[in-house]
């Protein structure tokens, strides 16, 4: 597999939905990926929306785009905080600027509305931040899974199992 020693970031931050930060961390590490839960401290504990902790193992501050093969963007509240935090959004927009895969579910693009990532850019998202994503720029549309350039997108956790093949099929073709 192609994607044995790539390594991928995973924010977290408190609020986050559980199975939108532990399905793709264990997706991609069953691929052979190396996982980092980027918060803004390192070694922090974020509480998931019902209280599951999310250790973070690197600070925003010390990650660099040109380390990683990809990022996941998580929903949940988690958006509204990750986008609050100069360098959790300096990472996402160098992530961006270099061309990586951006996946962000459910209210994850809202992370993007922050960035200039959206411009232009086909989106799916979950329906109460869809105006927040064609005012950053991005068309609506309401599939399971929409990749558009390096930007993939899913609306809620149902769309999981095809949201992580497309971050795994596009990490593999890269």
């Amino acid at each position: 597999m192609t994607e044995a020693g790539k390594r991928v970031a995973v924010l977290v931050e408190q609020q986050y939905q559980e199975m939108e930060v532990w399905y793709p961390v264990y997706r991609l590490r069953e691929a052979g990926c190396t996982v980092e839960l980027v918060g803004p401290e390192a070694g922090k504990i974020y509480p998931s929306k019902l209280g599951y902790p999310a250790k973070s193992t690197l600070a925003a501050a010390d990650a660099k785009a040109e380390a990683f093969a990809a990022l996941v963007i998580p929903g949940g509240f988690a958006p509204d905080y990750i986008r609050r935090s100069e360098t959790m959004l300096r990472l996402v927009r160098d992530m961006h600027a270099q061309g990586k895969p951006i996946a962000a579910i459910c209210h994850g693009p809202w992370v993007l509305c922050s960035t200039s990532a959206l411009q232009g850019r086909r989106v799916t998202c979950f329906h109460s931040i869809k105006d927040d994503v064609q005012n950053a720029g991005g068309t609506y549309v309401d599939q399971e899974v929409v990749i558009d350039g390096n930007i993939i997108t899913s609306r809620t956790p149902d769309d999981l199992p095809a949201f992580l093949t497309a971050l795994l099929e596009t990490i593999r073709s890269r």
